[in-house]
Formats: structure tokens, sequence, C-alpha cells
């Protein structure tokens, strides 16, 4: 699976638990919900994402052997 894919996971997961906490919870907690849009829009200006090198770090993303990209001789941004 591709890391950006895992990125907008991560992201909605996150706005959706935010919301329902601070709905159920603590309103304080939408305040989570505005850091996970800062995030978004500064990551789209700067691209630089705090989880994505969390993520490749962990070995996330990453095309793995006998993948599709890989049998066909193509990997990130090249091709053979």
């Amino acid at each position: 699976m591709k890391i950006h894919y895992l990125i907008r996971r991560f992201a909605g997961v996150f706005v959706l638990v935010s919301l329902a906490l601070g709905y159920w919870v603590s309103p304080y907690w939408y305040l989570f919900t505005a850091f996970v849009g800062a995030n978004l829009l500064q990551s789209s200006f700067t691209h630089w994402c705090l989880l994505e090198g969390i993520l490749d770090r962990a070995g996330c993303g990453r095309e793995r052997a006998g993948s599709a990209a890989t049998r066909t001789g193509t990997t990130r941004g090249t091709a053979a």
C-alpha cells in the first residue's frame, strides 16, 4: 500500500475520533481536530509530514517483493 493512502487513513481516523471525543467527552478534543487539519495544510505547502517519516522508518508503505510494481520492473518514480 502506498504511504499517502496510509497518511490519509490516519488523518481521517484522527479527525473522526477527535470529533466524537469532542462531542461526548470534552470540547477540548476539537483542538486535536484543528491540529490535524493544520498539519495537513502545512504539509501541502512544505511537502513534509511527520507521520510520513514515522511510517517510512517503520517500514510501512514500501513496495514488497513480488508486488505488481516489482513484477513490471517499475519502482517509485522510475521506470525500468
